[in-house]
């Protein structure tokens, strides 16, 4: 009977609002990812991120990630570091902080985003000389 009334999307929604902390909160985590989910924290990366998994959803959908505060909007996949990287894309059940068997190699570079699109993008320089020079008229 609470199906056919919808007071189980009531319920659901008052969980997903105290689980956010209020509904300040909650406006601004649904302004921030365009998402509102009820899951379990399953860990923090060292960069901020946080990390969710819900079994009740749709298997694809059921793990998803909530950015750092820091960021801001400016987010995207490339912020995701590799060993959660793999949890977030069913490579493995195993999240990285239970997971004690991962090799940690001191030639092993620390993650960075990609910055395509920024000030801080790789521009690559040329030492060669053009084949085709601008024409400049005379003065």
């Amino acid at each position: 009977m609470s199906k056919y009334f919808g007071f189980n999307r009531l319920i659901k929604l008052y969980d997903i609002i105290r689980q956010n902390g209020g509904i300040k909160k909650t406006y601004l985590k649904l302004y921030r990812n365009d998402d509102l989910k009820l899951g379990c924290l399953v860990g923090t990366d060292k960069y901020g991120n946080k990390y969710y998994e819900n079994p009740y959803y749709f298997y694809g959908r059921n793990r998803w990630v909530e950015f750092s505060e820091h960021v801001n909007m400016d987010y995207d996949g490339s912020q995701i570091p590799a060993d959660w990287f793999g949890w977030m894309h069913y490579k493995t059940d195993i999240p990285p902080i239970r997971d004690g068997k991962r090799p940690k190699y001191k030639w092993m570079a620390d993650h960075s985003e990609n910055l395509s699109g920024t000030k801080e993008q790789y521009m690559p320089y040329t030492t060669t000389k053009p084949k085709v020079e601008a024409w400049s008229p005379k003065k």
